[in-house]
């Protein structure tokens, strides 16, 4: 059995075919190419964006990502851990807001002031 995708690791998108049943890959300019496939079709993994309010600020939220990609299939969990974090201001860019959430490091994409605005 063959699946068929597009590489989404350079801006050329090679279009990469793998044989399921012995793992190898064709279509791929280079080896990160190969690499990517391999794991698509064995582990995916994510790097999951969102939002999350700040518990002290009223109408304030603060973007995350986590700092390293995530197996796809625990997006869903993930994202209900997330929603009950409890993340206060200040918050700055960098911060580390959860260590570890299925291997990753969850970390504020934007600054979060204390105070009013």
């Amino acid at each position: 059995m063959k699946r068929s995708m597009a590489c989404i690791i350079c801006p050329r998108g090679c279009a990469l075919e793998i044989d399921l049943e012995n793992l190898t890959v064709t279509g791929n300019t280079c080896p990160r190419g190969e690499d990517y496939a391999r794991q698509e079709v064995t582990c995916p993994m994510r790097t999951l964006t969102t939002a999350l309010r700040v518990a002290n600020r009223e109408n304030a939220m603060v973007s995350v990502k986590t700092a390293a990609p995530i197996p796809r299939e625990k997006l869903m969990d993930a994202m209900e851990v997330l929603k009950a974090l409890p993340v206060n201001a200040p918050i700055t860019l960098g911060q580390v807001l959860l260590e570890n959430l299925y291997g990753a490091q969850v970390v504020a994409t934007s600054n979060v002031e204390s105070g009013h605005t």
